[in-house]
């Protein structure tokens, strides 16, 4: 493949598709340690919920026909049964017309009765007797056995990232240990001559760490599992050595810095060297981002990201994040801010651009977006930026007041 021979986007993606069919492995875990994990199998309901018919508010269970014309000024009267206790099973049951049971918000509902009147709406005119001031129909109130749910009912499909209420929804059903996606283990490579650590002080020439913070925060927050292999120096041999044992210990290989095509690059070199390695892209239409490399690895792949912080962050975001959702089933929906672009914006054509914006409300209540510009070297392009708006490769630019949609980093 030529170097630089850029692919779009969709063509980067269409090749993962085609080039990978692997899943990660997959786990029991408790549900109180499933958040944020993404199911591997769909979940059948094995009961109705409710399982019981239950009132919706405090009030009385009644027959609704037997309220038919009530009101204030002749409302129906009834006669009191008893009251269900809650928690527990009514002990009475409505079997004649003009019977009413107290029933309160999420009781179980006595034999007989087909509606609750709202107690809103009752007088109680001594121990025995009911009045009701408006009347009812056929449900009112109720919720009925299986409304919710009901048994053999699909309730979450495979691929679901398990949110707060996924988990209390398999509480309820009694589902206290779930199958998930185990979490991809991911490398984490930097590398350059003047990448020094976090905790070091830079030389003149030198720049401390950013990208392996961002990758793996970003994995972290993909519901991965980030491994660091720390910053490797302008070597072949190091590299190499590196991105073997990487390969052994994870499912995807993440390397930033070297992807280009200068003297010192070496990732393409190492991965040239690899055993049952091929190149399946290096260069994409995407700003920034171009200088990107993808190959596979035997049944792995290596992404070679760029090492400007904002060009490795958006290549991450855009296609990093799609292979890792592929592995998992997990079927991510982005859903952007409608805004005003404020200004007038040209976009070089043939390549698909992802520009980082500020989201402010205008005095009138409108959302706008301000664009953050800034050289992918930068590393405020993205810490400013609320998300970004995407302008397709063959798109002219963005009008001043045109409607755009902003997506969050």
């Amino acid at each position: 493949m030529d170097l630089f021979n850029v692919i779009s986007v969709d063509e980067t993606k269409k090749i993962l598709n085609e080039a990978f069919e692997e899943e990660v492995y997959c786990e029991d875990v408790h549900i109180k340690s499933a958040l944020g994990r993404i199911i591997s199998k769909d979940i059948m309901a094995s009961i109705n919920v409710p399982s019981f018919r239950r009132s919706t508010v405090d009030g009385y269970a009644v027959i609704s026909r037997d309220t038919a014309g009530a009101s204030e000024a002749i409302p129906a009267m009834m006669k009191l049964k008893g009251e269900v206790i809650m928690g527990a099973a009514p002990l009475c049951k409505i079997d004649f017309p003009g019977e009413c049971v107290y029933v309160p918000t999420g009781g179980m509902l006595p034999e007989g009765c087909n509606a609750v009147v709202m107690i809103e709406y009752t007088d109680r005119l001594d121990e025995e007797t009911i009045l009701i001031n408006s009347p009812v129909a056929y449900g009112d109130n109720v919720v009925q056995t299986g409304e919710d749910i009901e048994n053999g009912e699909k309730v979450l499909e495979k691929g679901t990232k398990l949110r707060p209420y996924e988990i209390g929804l398999l509480s309820c059903l009694g589902i206290g240990n779930v199958q998930v996606y185990t979490k991809p283990k991911i490398a984490v490579i930097s590398t350059g001559d003047e990448i020094v650590g976090c905790d070091e002080n830079p030389k003149l020439g030198q720049v401390r760490d950013i990208n392996s913070y961002i990758i793996s925060s970003c994995v972290l927050e993909d519901g991965g599992e980030p491994l660091n292999f720390g910053v490797i120096k302008d070597s072949y041999e190091d590299l190499k050595k590196a991105v073997d044992d990487a390969l052994n210990k994870c499912d995807i290989v993440l390397i930033s810095g070297g992807s280009s095509v200068g003297k010192k690059d070496q990732t393409l070199k190492v991965i040239n060297a690899l055993e049952d390695s091929t190149l399946l892209a290096h260069g994409i239409s995407i700003k920034p981002g171009k200088p990107t490399i993808i190959a596979k690895a035997g049944k792995k792949v290596i992404f070679g990201l760029p090492g400007h912080p904002l060009s490795c962050a958006v290549v991450y975001k855009v296609i990093v994040n799609y292979y890792i959702n592929k592995l998992t089933n997990y079927n991510n929906i982005d859903y952007p801010v409608q805004c005003k672009f404020p200004i007038n914006y040209h976009n070089s054509k043939g390549r698909e651009e992802y520009l980082p914006v500020m989201l402010e409300r205008s005095e009138d209540g409108e959302i706008i977006a301000n664009p953050v510009f800034s050289k992918s070297g930068l590393i405020t392009g993205f810490t400013k930026a609320w998300g970004y708006l995407k302008i397709k490769k063959n798109d002219e630019g963005i009008k001043e007041g045109q409607t755009v949609y902003a997506y969050k980093f």
